[in-house]
């Protein structure tokens, strides 16, 4: 697995994973598991790799690692 996640980049998604993470404390009923989409949005930052981004040949590493 090639790094394919910025530092830009890993500095947002930790944010928003955050972010989602508190909803799921926050919401109630069916709609606080979106807060799951955060723990998988911290994941990738912490291992610098997105099977997405390895999908559509994208790298925002800002060189060729991902490519």
């Amino acid at each position: 697995m090639n790094p394919n996640v910025g530092s830009a980049d890993r500095v947002i998604r930790i944010i928003v994973g955050l972010g989602l993470v508190s909803l799921f404390f926050i919401l109630e009923g069916a709609a606080r598991w979106l807060g799951v989409i955060g723990v998988v949005l911290i994941a990738t930052a912490v291992i610098n790799f997105c099977p997405l981004y390895k999908v559509l040949g994208l790298s925002t590493t800002g060189s060729k690692a991902g490519h």
